[in-house]
């Protein structure tokens, strides 16, 4: 048995090529070797950003003593959880059945039948008070799985475990109720409200993590009742992402989320799925507020993402390692985004710059993170630097621009976190979402961005022909067949990239992605969405992704897309399929609904009817644009058809639909001038030639 990684497309599994463990990939020729064996399987799930998974392999996986034990009493398979999202769903989920919680890396052990018997996440290399040491783990169940009395009791914990793994992952509930109506949107803000940390922001009083969905759903609450506290906890959240270390004060971009309650020190992997659906929730409070700090927020994400995630070709990498060297040559976690007093002053030509920067950021000789450094966070307002310096605040910024541009010039210097450069389906949708929605309300550059990577993913991962989406392209090679994720959250990016330029071929993507999301994932008997294909690899269990976690619910996305397209094709069955899977699962959002923010948004918005705009026109007039740039709608449907029905008839051929949908039959330019048509709920305003008119008819009609 010999190492297989080398030969894998995962920069995950290859960081693993090297190791003196036997590691296999998961696929079939490592399931058979463990079944011809008759031994355990050693499954380690993690991915490439993840600081824990690399402290375990340099403790463990590169011990000889620990890998001959792994090598000789088990089949070791590695598996990167961005790459197998359902692999990973799957034995997640039996580990926070078993013990409550989980987290990567994770390790698990299965019967030949990939039945899992044990569980848990790192093992140090040698016992603490709360934990075994690896090695004896692997003896103790290398022991008992040779032992004729033992090992029964093992297989019989699997057969327990993986009876409960299916109920949870595949079970539906019965559908004795409706679709939560617009009311439960108070409900569930209410329920935002009553968790939120109102000292420190966000929720919860230990490790902070970016809840975008939540930060949504209290905006949509806020514009719709106009409660001042829905609006207050929202913007909380948002400035202690802003302000403290979550967010990258030199280079732009968000962390992955913090340790503390503060908002201090974060993980510092910054992942582009973060950064996707952190921006998108700093331009609706920006939309919301017009504070200049959130659009400052999003440009230099933009720029980061653009500068250090950006393919050549268009797609979008997937992460940046948390760890880097240190000046000894240590990989160190943190290591290039943390200062000194000394490296700041070494850095910057000007002392007073130095120490207002130090000032402003927090700075100082003994740090609040390892070995005396500093993670930035905003310590000091400028104002108040400003008056002790007897500086205009002006002047006090401007220094601290210059000092930052100057960091950030030394920073490049340093040795930089490794980059995953493999380019995900999934993300790359939520990130061209991300870009579409900057194209509007900051720069209408931004949508080159959007179609560029949209661009990218088409040639290179959509298989038009099958109408096919596969998920992961690296190094030329293309693999893995697309989860309901991929199809969402990219179809969801081809929808909002088609909003911002009326490009009809982003449309008719979209609604290629939404008919194949209906035939691959919908189950029409159990009235649910699941998160692998049909005709996909069979595991233990079919997972279903309900639940919004680092990234939105793929249940929830889906069912936002396939509402929003069936307004352009209403006889595709799209709106069925979002309807059932409301119903089904209504009583599971009503018991918990800041679990399931992406379904329950979905289920409001069609309970309060979707706020259409449709302009007859060639294109969307540049006042215009400047018009919705300012305007919150969210879950708005902005669609450009040609101005005559004659030439709107070229376009139905192209959709592959028999007739012109309502969203823009009948809705002619009128007077040969651009026309905007506001309509919700089946009722329109007149035709209009003003977009803050037909906006206004809008608001005052929700």
């Amino acid at each position: 048995m010999e190492n297989r990684l080398d030969k894998t497309a995962s920069p995950y599994l290859r960081q693993h090529a090297e190791n003196p463990v036997a590691w296999q990939p998961w696929d079939e020729e490592a399931l058979e070797l463990a079944r011809e064996r008759d031994v355990p399987i050693f499954l380690s799930i993690g991915y490439a950003a993840c600081h824990w998974c690399h402290v375990m392999a340099e403790e463990s996986f590169d011990d000889p003593a620990i890998a001959r034990r792994l090598n000789e009493n088990f089949v070791p398979i590695k598996v990167d959880r961005e790459e197998r999202p359902d692999v990973d769903t799957l034995y997640m989920n039996v580990c926070q059945m078993v013990r409550g919680s989980g987290g990567w890396p994770l390790s698990v052990w299965l019967t030949p039948d990939g039945e899992p018997f044990h569980v848990g996440t790192y093992f140090p290399p040698e016992p603490t008070s709360n934990m075994p040491s690896f090695g004896s783990v692997l003896d103790d169940i290398a022991t008992a799985w040779s032992d004729p009395e033992r090992r029964p009791q093992l297989e019989a914990q699997a057969d327990q475990w993986a009876t409960s793994a299916r109920n949870e992952l595949e079970g539906t509930p019965d559908r004795t109720r409706e679709a939560p109506d617009d009311g439960f949107l108070d409900a569930a803000a209410n329920a935002a409200v009553r968790g939120a940390d109102r000292e420190h922001g966000g929720w919860g009083s230990g490790q902070k993590f970016p809840h975008a969905g939540r930060i949504h759903l209290l905006f949509r609450a806020h514009d719709r009742t106009d409660r001042g506290t829905y609006l207050d906890v929202g913007l909380e959240t948002l400035d202690a992402m802003a302000s403290g270390g979550l967010y990258d004060h030199v280079g732009g971009g968000f962390h992955r989320y913090c340790v503390d309650r503060e908002w201090t020190v974060p993980h510092f992997e910054k992942m582009l799925y973060d950064n996707a659906e952190i921006t998108r929730a700093f331009l609706a409070g920006y939309q919301l507020t017009g504070r200049e700090r959130y659009a400052e927020v999003a440009r230099e994400t933009f720029e980061f993402v653009e500068r250090e995630l950006t393919h050549s070709e268009g797609g979008f990498y997937s992460t940046l390692d948390a760890q880097s060297a240190d000046s000894t040559g240590s990989r160190e976690e943190g290591a290039f985004y943390v200062w000194t007093p000394k490296a700041v002053r070494d850095a910057v030509d000007d002392g007073t710059a130095a120490d207002l920067f130090c000032k402003r950021y927090g700075v100082t000789d003994g740090g609040n993170f390892e070995n005396n450094t500093t993670v930035l966070t905003e310590s000091t307002p400028a104002s108040e630097l400003a008056a002790d310096s007897v500086m205009g605040t002006d002047a006090v910024e401007e220094l601290i621009d210059e000092a930052t541009e100057e960091l950030f010039e030394a920073r490049e210097t340093r040795s930089r976190p490794p980059r995953d450069e493999k380019v995900l389906a999934a993300w790359n949708g939520l990130m061209i979402s991300a870009y579409a929605e900057g194209s509007l309300v900051l720069d209408s550059s931004y949508v080159d961005r959007a179609e560029d990577a949209l661009s990218f993913c088409r040639e290179h991962l959509w298989d038009a022909e099958d109408r096919r989406l596969y998920r992961r392209f690296e190094r030329g090679e293309v693999g893995i067949p697309g989860y309901l994720e991929d199809y969402a959250f990219l179809g969801r990016g081809a929808f909002d990239t088609y909003q911002v330029t009326g490009d009809v071929e982003h449309l008719q993507f979209a609604l290629d992605l939404g008919r194949a999301i209906r035939e691959r994932f919908y189950d029409e008997d159990e009235g649910t969405l699941y998160f692998t294909p049909v005709d996909g690899e069979t595991l233990l269990a079919r997972p279903q992704q309900l639940v919004d976690s680092s990234t939105p619910s793929s249940a929830g996305v889906a069912v936002q897309l396939l509402s929003a397209l069936s307004h352009f094709a209403p006889n595709a069955g799209f709106d069925p399929v979002a309807e059932s899977v409301l119903e089904t699962h209504a009583s599971t959002l009503e018991s918990d609904p800041l679990s399931y923010t992406s379904l329950v948004l979905a289920a409001v918005d069609r309970a309060a009817g979707t706020a259409e705009l449709t302009i007859a026109a060639e294109e969307l007039p540049a006042a215009w644009r400047e018009t919705l740039a300012d305007a919150y709608l969210p879950a708005r449907i902005l669609t450009v058809r040609p101005p005559t029905e004659e030439a709107l008839s070229a376009w139905l051929d192209r959709l592959d639909l028999d007739s012109s949908p309502p969203i823009w039959a009948e809705r002619d330019a009128i007077d040969g001038r651009e026309t905007v048509y506001a309509c919700r709920s089946f009722t329109c305003s007149p035709p209009k030639h003003d977009m803050a008119e037909a906006i206004a008819w809008l608001q005052d009609d929700r």
